[in-house]
């Protein structure tokens, strides 16, 4: 006799087998990527000199929690010789070049590539991207098998994507999830911010650094290249280079073994509510342009601090992050429509992109700001002195002497020291400019303010009380 606890068990099964999405049959099957795509993945062995690093695991805890870099295996070396680490790399073509992660290859002294039939060939360092995280190797090899980047940039959050790899030296492990999110912003140390990465929750663990990320068609669409851990392994937050960046970046390196890329020549910074209010914006988007670095591309293309870019190169610009994804594929030299917003209308310019090399560096720093009376915004100001502008390379400005406590200013955030360079559409240059400014505005008024704090260009969204 069959009990109802029974019935009610097989009912809901039955159920869940065939809810949309849930059955068998509606999951993927990897073998056959597994068959075909691990001949072209390889496990790159890399020497160092003793010198280098101190030999033994590093202690996790002790590097910031923020995408620690995951490529190394470390064994029981002596310190007195030298260091191996290991990480995990695929060919690209049948004569030889391997794309892999440039954090895996920094400062080798040796190469060597091992393949799933255990051929091992000594690998050239044709070039390498510190920007984008990518080396190019090549080895003396023809007739290789090899794998072929996406070409349509296609992928989807929600899809399945597949690594291949060697995590913790375990040698060609396959792992699977889904993309997360797609064009994540993960500056550098130094600020640097030209990878829209893709995140997946695929597990990725030290030696996977460098692999292929697969699409359900068996083509590469990322290169798995860093993690979020607070322990060193995977808890499903892995990032992967894109396969768009790939194939510029692998282009540049075989033509010329170094990599240039689009510059503009700006500070950027994102646009909150009451920004957009001010610059006439129906919603916060877009890249707002604090500071144009002199003779730039973007100061000799006609853009202007106070310019919202909505759209660039015909891709719109979501927020201030996305800005340099899209900027950073462009050849230098090319002439490209840039959509902006300046005096609340849309405006589109022709801007000519500038080139940005390898080891070229161009972030806009000031000094720490110097040195205009009170108004309705609530603010005493004073001219900024020749020696606070020579510093900052400003012809003109004043300098935030008090906030009157629950004013327009205060409400915003304006500090003491900041140094204002804008009020709305106009310039300011020195306070009789501020006051004139200040008393154009009207009850009710949202206005951008542009400053420099603490030597970095900021706009600053304030709305004038009815």
């Amino acid at each position: 006799m069959i009990s109802s606890r029974s019935l009610s068990t097989a009912f809901f099964l039955c159920l869940a087998l065939l809810a949309p999405g849930v059955s068998a049959q509606s999951l993927p099957d990897f073998s056959r990527i597994v068959d075909t795509g691990s001949p072209a993945v390889v496990k790159i062995i890399v020497e160092h000199s003793a010198g280098r690093a101190a030999s033994g695991q590093p202690d996790m805890e002790q590097i910031p929690e923020y995408l620690r870099r995951f490529f190394e295996y470390r064994g029981d070396v002596p310190p007195q010789r030298q260091r191996m680490s290991m990480g995990s790399g695929f060919i690209i073509s049948e004569d030889g070049f391997i794309v892999t992660n440039n954090h895996v290859v920094d400062g080798a002294e040796s190469v060597l590539v091992r393949m799933i039939d255990r051929r091992e060939f000594e690998a050239e360092v044709v070039g390498t991207d510190p920007r984008s995280d990518l080396a190019l190797l090549r080895v003396a090899a023809e007739g290789l098998p090899f794998l072929r980047l996406e070409a349509g940039d296609s992928l989807k959050v929600g899809e399945w994507v597949l690594a291949i790899g060697s995590p913790f030296g375990l040698d060609y492990s396959v792992t699977a999830g889904i993309v997360s999110a797609m064009g994540r912003s993960l500056p550098t140390e130094e600020g640097e911010n030209y990878v829209p990465f893709i995140q997946t929750d695929v597990a990725i663990n030290p030696g996977n650094s460098g692999g292929p990320l697969f699409n359900l068609k068996g083509e590469v669409v990322g290169v798995n290249s860093q993690i979020f851990t607070r322990s060193g392994g995977s808890i499903g937050l892995s990032f992967a280079i894109p396969s768009s960046v790939v194939r510029n970046v692998v282009a540049q390196l075989q033509e010329k073994g170094r990599v240039t890329r689009g510059w503009l020549g700006v500070t950027i910074q994102d646009v909150d509510k009451t920004l957009a209010e001010s610059f006439g914006l129906d919603r916060p988007q877009g890249a707002l342009v604090a500071q144009i670095a002199e003779d730039g591309p973007a100061a000799k293309s006609g853009l202007q601090p106070g310019d919202v870019i909505l759209r660039f190169d015909g891709k719109d610009i979501p927020t201030s992050s996305d800005l340099p994804h899209v900027v950073g594929l462009v050849a230098p030299g090319e002439k490209v429509p840039v959509e902006v917003m300046r005096d609340r209308k849309r405006k589109t310019l022709r801007v000519t992109v500038g080139g940005l090399d390898a080891d070229d560096s161009f972030a806009l720093r000031s000094e720490r700001s110097g040195d205009a009376g009170a108004g309705r915004l609530g603010l005493v100001v004073d001219d900024a002195s020749p020696e606070a502008l020579e510093r900052l390379g400003l012809s003109g400005g004043v300098v935030v002497r008090q906030v009157t406590p629950d004013s327009v200013a205060a409400d915003a955030g304006v500090i003491p020291g900041d140094v204002i360079t804008m009020l709305g559409a106009s310039p300011v240059k020195d306070v009789d400019s501020f006051q004139r400014a200040e008393k154009r505005l009207s009850a009710g008024d949202s206005v951008p303010l542009r400053l420099i704090r603490r030597g970095s260009p900021l706009f600053i969204g304030l709305k004038l009380r009815d």
